[in-house]
């Protein structure tokens, strides 16, 4: 191989890396259009699904403790509210509604927690759900 002929390969490697000057950043961006939404979408389903498990066990802790032979309604809507603003805020425990049915011939305590989160991260429109927790009543001895 001659020199001449080195010269022009080293060349034509020049022109071509020159050419691809600036594409990793935009590659780049390409990718995180995509990927960011998914990441902040799984982010978000998370925060979610945490908020709505402690709802329910806070639910669940208000209804024993309402189902108990002593306990009232009251006291249940009391260690709801007290489970919900240790566990997230207490903002979250907008309305705590205790509740009463039968199934099985036995009396069942139900808390209903209905409460509202923001649809896009901590902005944006808020939407609503409700959970609930049951207990059976124990009877009085």
């Amino acid at each position: 191989m001659s020199t001449q002929e080195g010269r022009r390969r080293g060349l034509g490697l020049r022109r071509t890396l020159g050419s691809e000057r600036g594409a990793a950043p935009v590659e780049f961006v390409l990718v995180l259009i995509v990927l960011l939404p998914l990441f902040l979408g799984v982010l978000q389903l998370g925060l979610f699904l945490h908020v709505r498990n402690t709802l329910t066990a806070c639910a669940h802790d208000g209804a024993r403790q309402a189902a108990n032979y002593d306990g009232t309604p009251a006291e249940g809507v009391a260690v709801t509210r007290d489970c919900i603003s240790g566990a997230l805020s207490a903002g979250m425990a907008g309305a705590v509604t205790p509740g009463t049915a039968s199934a099985g011939g036995q009396e069942v305590v139900q808390m209903r927690v209905r409460a509202r989160m923001p649809a896009m991260g901590l902005w944006g429109p808020t939407f609503g759900f409700t959970v609930a927790g049951h207990a059976v009543k124990e009877p009085t001895p």
